[in-house]
């Protein structure tokens, strides 16, 4: 999540020598592995939010939320994808100092908003299962788009301190030899790096996954007495539950240690610590990936509907 210097750099000081970094295979792996997870989670995405456009429920609550999604996913995947790839492959920050501060801002802002999406799309689905009695009222057009007004409103402000704090640096005895880096004072660094994680990553998942089980918890009480139809569809809706779960959780929970390993631990500078950044980030951006296939081609009325268009 946030902390846009642990998911858009290699977690260095940069007094750390070069030579403490791998080189060479990275340079062509990297770019090409977070290439792949560009084209597929562009396509991904833009399928999905043209399925939906053409579709008649459009301006449902749920595909208001879906169509949300998808664009801070395409959003955080243009931003972030070739910024990245540019760090591991380039021997220097080659896009100024107004970017570096603005593109760490907006990819930083369009993470929180996925993640805050997702969250509302849990409750959204608990209010549509569990509250059904009175779901009519309140899951509305009208509410949804207030929902999204809020998500985007408080991932803006939580963004700030990033575009704050991120300075152009050049040290000769850096990886880089001009990059991008957090420059804080005091212990605000910790406080907003615990802030992030608690926003960011435990509440949506502790929201998340409270919902689900509610959700589940209530079917298994409807479908108790009734067909073997409704018993398979009950099994299908505790699978993509655990999968909703399992990926929010497997997707960010790497790079959520690594943040708080460099932020009140000392992490390593070796071949496996890199190793294990580099897939911290594959998974936080194959998130952006996986959410389509999750939240929209699991439904048959939608791989029905992508048929057709």
């Amino acid at each position: 999540m946030p902390g846009n210097q642990s998911l858009l750099l290699p977690e260095t000081s940069p007094t750390e020598p070069a030579d403490q970094q791998p080189a060479g295979l990275e340079a062509v792996m990297v770019p090409v592995v977070f290439g792949l997870i560009f084209v597929v989670g562009v396509f991904g995405n833009c399928l999905v939010m043209l399925v939906i456009g053409k579709g008649r429920n459009g301006s449902s609550p749920t595909n208001v939320f879906i169509l949300n999604l998808c664009a801070a996913d395409l959003l955080f995947l243009i931003f972030c994808v070739p910024l990245h790839a540019t760090i591991y492959s380039l021997p220097e920050w080659l896009f100024g100092a107004f970017l570096c501060k603005f593109a760490h801002f907006f990819s930083t802002v369009f993470m929180l908003v996925s993640i805050f999406t997702l969250a509302s799309m849990s409750v959204d689905r608990y209010i549509a299962v569990v509250r059904s009695g009175t779901s009519s009222s309140l899951r509305s057009r009208r509410n949804a788009l207030a929902a999204l007004c809020v998500i985007w409103t408080l991932s803006l402000v939580c963004s700030v301190p990033v575009a704050q704090h991120q300075v152009l640096v050049t040290h000769p005895r850096a990886p880089n030899s001009t990059f991008c880096w957090e420059e804080w004072s005091g212990a605000s660094k910790h406080s907003y790096k615990v802030s992030v994680l608690l926003l960011g990553f435990l509440l949506p998942l502790l929201l998340i996954s409270c919902c689900y089980i509610r959700v589940l918890f209530h079917l298994h009480k409807k479908m108790k007495n009734m067909s073997k139809k409704s018993e398979r569809s009950k099994t299908k809706t505790a699978q993509t539950v655990l999968l909703l779960v399992a990926a929010f959780t497997i997707c960010w929970m790497p790079h959520h240690i690594i943040a708080m390993w460099v932020e009140f631990g000392k992490f390593p500078l070796n071949d496996s610590s890199f190793v294990f950044r580099i897939v911290s980030h594959c998974l936080s951006y194959g998130n952006s990936c996986v959410n389509p296939i999750l939240y929209a081609f699991l439904s048959e009325n939608f791989r029905r509907a992508c048929h057709q268009v």
